[in-house]
């Protein structure tokens, strides 16, 4: 069969027909080889997807990088066979490659990434996320790209119960995000049944309104009124469009059409299913190349002059944070800052009144401010977020997916654990530690004076994946000097001697209580090595075994719960028994109330008294079993 082309110049409404046929085909095709996959849900947006490429993206496949690319994000990402069947359509995969979806080492996996395919821009499948992102994308093109491209999102209906998707709608239509275009797929069902409002596309309407979008309703099945609204979208100015398409799940296929049960799952006779679809055909597509662009002076390899503190004057690390932050801005343009509306208290604000063009404020939103660090990110901006380390958690499915996409950006926690003092548990980040570390291919930074702090600050900018500092608010002593070095994966032995009868180690707030506790015991007659277990993630195995060896026992002192921590980070050490120390933790066991910082330390159990008592017993105990 000799090989069809399509091209905007010369396609007709047959034509686009024929393409949605063959994406839906080769769908059909790619998930019947895996013996697994959503095809229905790829055939209800087979002709959006079909006019979009063929009609209205502007794209380069050989250039992903391009500056003046759109951008086109597949929210709903279980639809890959889509994607990957436009894909061959276009001409960068070939058929034996599509039938290797799912399938061991293939590059097609269940739900694309760009670690495998340098043509998506995010991981997607956890709903709800690719419009905030495209957001993200939206923001750096208004913004900082000063960028002629687009973003087209292809959501689907279930998403919409997401609040996700609510975040992102008055985000992108408070900044007026008119180069953003969501395409819903609205074919009715969800994965176990009908969706909330079926095929009423006037309820998603009236709800995009409210939020200040430009909507059209349409026939998600007709190329010429998918053509118009894509046309209409691209004539809107000042407001960001949603098209909501009425499609039907597994369209044209008889015993698949708009039925119940099959989401997730291969056609049971894709042969017959693809007979019905007029068989495979060979239409192939030619995509409308980016208008000329470059790319923003990104201004890197200025000269960076960070704050500097003097030893033994008091500062309050987010406040180092903050002014670091803002140093950093003047030596790096790439560097851009996201708050979720507490910039008073993470010291974020410092960076907004010197560089305000390159902060964005995303309010409580903080699944909202994630998502749209991530689209910067992708755009090639380096983005610190910064928030209170509790409202993290709501965003950890969105750095979760980060993970998976590979991003690149910084998050910062202030208000860490109890020494927050008198907010009370709602305020105390206890859980950040385990969330961070968890993530693949994280960094996970605890500083306990100013000067480490920005030190950290500025290497964070530098690095790759998720690295997370986390920050306190109360001021704390500052014990090193300014121009003292703090290398990732590093750690500070504060206080050392071959005598040492145990090894405390600490993170933080923690690393003054424990000095004070070291201070104490010496006047008792019990040395103690004291380490600054700065780099929680990657963990300094040399010093921890060193000490191990020579002192025989470690103490954990963290102001977090004992799970996923501080402790379980040095205790990964010794994953591999050799040596084995007699280690003892000190956490926050118990929900704490309202109290004084002080207060809070004791009432934990880590604070420098119950940090002394504790290396007694192990003393005492190491002793006896002797």
């Amino acid at each position: 069969m000799r090989p069809e082309r399509i091209t905007e110049q010369q396609h007709t409404e047959q034509q686009l027909t024929e393409l949605g046929r063959q994406l839906r085909v080769d769908s059909i095709r790619a998930t019947a080889a895996a013996g697994s996959g959503h095809a229905t849900s790829s055939m209800s947006a087979a002709d959006l997807v079909a006019v979009l490429f063929a009609h209205h993206l502007r794209y380069d496949f050989s250039h992903p990088e391009h500056p003046g690319n759109d951008r086109f994000i597949l929210s709903k990402g279980h639809a890959s066979p889509l994607l990957y069947a436009v894909y061959k359509a276009v001409g960068v995969i070939d058929d034996a490659e599509l039938l290797t979806f799912r399938t061991l080492g293939s590059r097609l996996e269940g739900h694309p990434t760009p670690q495998a395919l340098p043509w998506v821009e995010v991981a997607t499948g956890s709903l709800g996320q690719g419009l905030p992102v495209g957001v993200g994308m939206a923001l750096a093109g208004k913004r900082l790209d000063r960028a002629d491209y687009r973003v087209w999102v292809l959501c689907g209906d279930s998403e919409f119960a997401e609040g996700s998707m609510w975040e992102a709608a008055e985000h992108a239509g408070y900044e007026h995000l008119d180069h953003l275009t969501a395409l819903v797929d609205v074919n009715r069902l969800g994965q176990r049944g009908p969706t909330r409002y079926g095929h009423d596309l006037g309820a998603y309407a009236r709800r995009l309104r409210a939020f200040g979008w430009h909507t059209t309703e349409i026939d998600g099945h007709d190329p010429a009124a998918i053509d118009r609204a894509c046309h209409e979208a691209r004539s809107t100015a000042g407001q960001p469009t949603a098209i909501l398409a009425r499609t039907v799940k597994g369209s044209e296929v008889a015993s698949a059409e708009d039925r119940e049960g099959l989401h997730g799952k291969p056609l049971a006779d894709p042969d017959a299913a693809i007979a019905e679809l007029g068989g495979p055909r060979e239409v192939r597509l030619t995509v409308q190349p980016p208008p000329t662009a470059q790319p923003p002076p990104a201004m890197r390899g200025g000269h960076l002059t960070l704050p500097r503190y003097g030893v033994g004057d008091t500062a309050a690390t987010r406040t180092a944070f903050g002014q670091a932050l803002a140093a950093l801005g003047h030596a790096r343009g790439d560097v851009v800052a996201l708050d979720g509306e507490v910039g008073d208290s993470t010291r974020a604000e410092f960076f907004a009144k010197e560089h305000p063009d390159r902060y964005f404020q995303c309010y409580i939103a903080e699944q909202q401010m994630v998502a749209a660090a991530v689209g910067l990110a992708a755009r090639g901006w380096t983005p610190y977020a910064a928030t209170f380390a509790a409202f993290l958690s709501r965003a950890h499915d969105f750095l979760r997916m980060a993970a998976i996409s590979g991003s690149s950006l910084a998050v910062v926690g202030s208000h860490a654990g109890v020494a927050i003092g008198q907010d009370g548990p709602s305020q105390m980040g206890l859980e950040d530690l385990a969330l961070f570390r968890a993530l693949h291919g994280s960094t996970v930074l605890y500083p306990c004076d100013a000067n480490q702090t920005a030190q950290l600050v500025a290497q964070m900018a530098d690095g790759s994946g998720i690295r997370y500092l986390r920050t306190s608010r109360g001021d704390t002593p500052v014990i090193y000097g300014p121009d003292e070095e703090f290398p990732i994966g590093g750690s500070r032995v504060l206080h050392a001697s071959d005598d040492d009868r145990a090894t405390v180690v600490a993170a933080g707030v923690t690393v003054h209580e424990a000095l004070a506790a070291a201070d104490t015991l010496a006047d008792h007659g019990i040395p103690v090595r004291v380490i600054d277990l700065y780099s929680v993630k990657p963990v300094d195995r040399r010093t921890l075994r060193v000490a191990a060896e020579q002192t025989g026992c470690l103490l954990t002192v963290e102001d977090h719960h004992e799970e996923g921590g501080l402790g379980d980070a040095v205790w990964g050490a010794f994953a591999d028994g050799r040596p084995t120390p007699r280690l003892a933790r000190l956490a926050v066991r118990t929900m704490p109330g309202s109290a004084t910082p002080e207060q809070q330390l004791h009432a934990a159990g880590i604070d420098a008294e119950s940090i002394a008592a504790r290396v007694r017993l192990l003393v005492e105990t190491a002793a006896t079993a002797r």
